[in-house]
């Protein structure tokens, strides 16, 4: 029997790769809500799904389902961070499996409340850590493990370009995005943590609307990074070409991973679906580093910053 999901956000950004991802499992999408109704891209995958706008609606209809013994086995969730959480328990209250998007929460202790909730209900937490399954991300963690004892030196930049729309959305609004380190860079903290090991020191140099810049050490890798939504911070060699840029040395050498992100959905499903995805556990280091991030003292250590925050500082 085909599994049975339903998405939360269906109007966002990233819902088409969840939808991509249900149809390439086998799934068959059941019911959908966002109180967007510029959902026109279901048709290219599931023509037949329901689609509610009031929650309420879609919540009566998932019960009314779930009482009939069609209840939905998953629920993808592609909502703004801060209702990620709320969003996750609905999931579980309704006997189903969550798939989250990343952030998977704002802060650590959310994460503790939902471990409560998956013991109380029996069901299962799921977070999309994508880069994990990234080919060159599982090489350079192959390539680091296999140097146990050596620190490295590494730079993360990665540059994001967005209109005057990003600050008037939610994703503007700290309080509901977390702000750039969390909304755009929690799953590279956790590719950092996940090749290098246990982050061991934080620090941040640069915490503005548009971009943030700091330094982490982990067991294995001193890292200087750089993110930002602002399209002048972009390379001179790639303004005009690209509107993202992203970069990242290890001692100096590029690793090449600016493709492959294609199907990543679709492979964080899979893993789900046979029981192998990434939960609560492997998440929290990264959401504990974004939620420092957001709310520590910056500091001005000259030796460790990027340098592209110098123009900044």
């Amino acid at each position: 029997m085909n599994k049975r999901f339903g998405l939360i956000g269906a109007a966002g950004y990233v819902a088409p790769r969840h939808m991509r991802a249900i149809k390439e499992v086998g799934g068959n999408l059941v019911a959908a809500f966002d109180p967007n109704d510029s959902v026109g891209i279901i048709d290219s995958h599931f023509p037949d799904a329901r689609f509610f706008v009031e929650f309420e609606r879609f919540d009566r209809y998932v019960d009314l389902i779930r009482r009939r013994d069609e209840k939905i086995d998953y629920f993808g969730i592609c909502s703004p961070n801060y209702l990620h959480d709320a969003h996750i328990r609905f999931a579980l209250r309704s006997d189903a499996d969550a798939i989250c998007e990343k952030p998977l929460v704002l802060n650590p202790w959310n994460i503790d409340g939902l471990a409560e909730m998956e013991e109380h209900t029996g069901r299962k937490v799921y977070t999309i850590l994508q880069l994990r399954l990234h080919p060159a991300i599982i090489e350079l963690k192959a390539r680091m493990d296999a140097e146990p004892d050596k620190i490295h030196d590494v730079d993360l930049t990665y540059i994001t370009s967005r209109g005057r729309w990003y600050l008037i959305s939610w994703k503007g609004d700290v309080g509901k995005s977390g702000g750039i380190a969390t909304n755009i860079g929690v799953h590279f903290y956790d590719m950092l943590g996940f090749v290098f090991g246990k982050a061991v020191r934080n620090v941040v140099h640069l915490r503005e609307d548009k971009r943030s810049a700091g330094y982490l050490e982990f067991e294995r890798a001193r890292v200087r990074w750089f993110l930002s939504v602002d399209r002048e911070d972009l390379p001179e060699e790639v303004k005009g070409k690209k509107p993202t840029y992203r970069s990242i040395t290890v001692d100096g050498a590029e690793v090449e991973f600016s493709e492959g992100f294609t199907d990543l959905h679709t492979e964080s499903y899979r893993a789900v679906v046979a029981g192998n995805g990434y939960g609560l556990t492997e998440v929290r280091p990264s959401i504990e580093l974004v939620s420092a991030i957001r709310t520590m003292d910056m500091t001005p250590n000259e030796g460790e910053r990027h340098p592209f925050t110098q123009r900044y500082l």
